[in-house]
């Protein structure tokens, strides 16, 4: 359970980084003193970087959600496995009790 409050803090904290970087730059663009032209460009890289961390941060996510799912059908896996073999030790003694029961014939 703290690894699920980890990545959602890590989760909130990067977004809360993005959202303040993307506030922060635009507000500095639209008060600098520039032209037109050297606007558009802050802004056309500002917003290839926020690209590119949005990516980074996706494959990230991506790359732990398929971690956690292979350990989930492992653990799977391993749940049916034992369970199966439960049912089988079951019906075996089962069987075992039953032919102890049975009236000899003779």
């Amino acid at each position: 359970m703290s690894e699920e409050r980890e990545g959602y803090s890590a989760k909130s904290l990067f977004l809360a980084f993005l959202l303040g970087g993307l506030v922060g730059a635009g507000i500095s663009l639209l008060l600098a003193p520039q032209s037109g032209r050297e606007t558009r460009l802050k802004i056309k890289e500002a917003a290839e970087d926020v690209k590119e961390k949005a990516e980074s941060y996706i494959k990230e996510a991506k790359e732990k959600i398929s971690t956690t799912l292979e350990k989930a059908k492992e653990m799977l896996e391993e749940k049916k496995s034992a369970l199966s073999k439960a049912i089988e030790a079951g019906k075996e003694a089962y069987e075992k009790e039953l032919s102890k029961e049975e009236p000899k014939q003779s």
